[in-house]
């Protein structure tokens, strides 16, 4: 896998190109040199968490034949005070909104994202406490 970063303006600005040919924006904010334009790497790393774990659980009930009328990702996370400011804790808030839903169903496929398929999970959870919880047919 390859990613190419293109640096902008003498700026912290850069667009990003990985392997699937897809431009994304990374940035920073002007205080510090940047344009304010684009996502925050660490933004990144938790909408790639995001992403994996989404696609896996999603892909699993699709295989299940389980309809729901729609579904939202909350991710929190807190950093450390102290540079490189890691993340040390994230906490997933997966919601579901139908009156077709299976909590077990739901569940299990968030545990196998979380213990087997997605990546991002599996790289982040050896330095960070990850937690999650499922929320049925929550209020807007």
């Amino acid at each position: 896998m390859k990613v190419t970063l293109h640096g902008l303006q003498d700026k912290l600005t850069f667009l990003a190109k990985g392997e699937s040919g897809h431009w994304i924006a990374l940035d920073s904010g002007e205080e510090i040199g940047g344009s304010n334009a684009g996502t925050r790497p660490m933004e990144l790393v938790l909408e790639a968490l995001g992403g994996c774990t989404a696609m896996d659980v999603l892909s699993i009930l699709k295989k299940k034949r389980m309809k729901y009328d729609k579904f939202i990702l909350e991710i929190h996370a807190e950093r450390s005070d102290d540079h490189p400011k890691v993340f040390t804790k994230i906490h997933l808030i997966y919601k579901f909104w139908g009156n077709e839903l299976s909590e077990s169903s739901i569940e299990r496929a968030i545990i196998l994202s979380e213990t087997k398929y997605c990546s991002v999970n599996a790289m982040l959870r050896v330095t960070v406490e990850i937690s999650s919880e499922l929320v049925m047919n929550p209020e807007d």
